[in-house]
């Protein structure tokens, strides 16, 4: 899928992206719950870089328990970062963020930022150079240290392993409301249009594209999630 491609489709889930994806919750709650100990030794007045943003979740949630934070949201739809922004506005803490449309390419590399999050985003980079060299960018806007919190669709898909993983991660869309035809289109973007690939190839991108050795912190189903510091 090409990032025209990309943002077209988030484009047009925007409205309807959260409630969608509400049965989910427990999930993101978790992963929240742990990039707040990742992130517990940051400054009062932390900046924080949230690539592909999306509808802002993590934003809102690290914002909201931490009022001294500045947050710079990159998102390239623009229908999702509107969505952000106004639950920004509604929350209260919009005066402390920038909206960036755009990919993190085009975002400048100046004023470097203390910590990211990348929550399912790189694994929409089918190409492997280009996987790595967006983890590079990321790493390029954080000061030396600075703390990555990424998490991806992982798993090796030749292993006996991810035929389970995958089967009851498809019995688990499909009671979060998503119709059969919904679960089926995701099914095949998993093979298509996803870098599904094992977690210590995702880990070793990482580390690629400037970081020490990856962490493995996080794994609910199919997601893998990682802390990194930028060497």
């Amino acid at each position: 899928m090409s990032p025209d491609e990309l943002k077209a489709l988030f484009d047009q889930q925007a409205a309807h992206y959260d409630a969608q994806w509400a049965k989910t919750q427990p999930i993101r709650s978790c992963l929240h719950l742990l990039v707040d100990a990742a992130f517990a030794e940051l400054p009062a007045d932390a900046r924080i870089l949230c690539v592909g943003a999306g509808t802002g979740a993590e934003l809102a949630h690290l914002a909201q328990r931490n009022p001294g934070w500045q947050f710079t949201a990159v998102e390239p739809s623009g229908a999702m970062l509107q969505v952000c922004r106004e639950a920004a506005k509604r929350a209260g803490f919009a005066s402390r963020c920038r909206f960036h449309e755009g990919y993190l390419d085009t975002l400048p590399t100046a004023a470097p930022f203390d910590a990211a999050t990348c929550f399912l985003v790189s694994q929409f980079i089918l190409d492997a150079a280009e996987r790595t060299a967006f983890f590079q960018g990321i790493a390029d806007r954080l000061k030396p240290g600075g703390v990555l919190a990424s998490s991806d669709l992982a798993s090796d898909v030749t292993s006996p392993e991810y035929e389970v993983l995958l089967r009851a991660w498809m019995n688990m869309m499909a009671a979060a409301d998503l119709s059969p035809e919904a679960v089926d289109r995701m099914r095949k973007a998993y093979a298509q249009d996803v870098g599904v690939l094992p977690p210590q190839q995702v880990a070793a991108m990482i580390a690629a594209g400037g970081f020490e050795k990856p962490v493995p912190f996080f794994q609910a189903g199919l997601i893998h999630g990682w802390w990194s510091t930028r060497r």
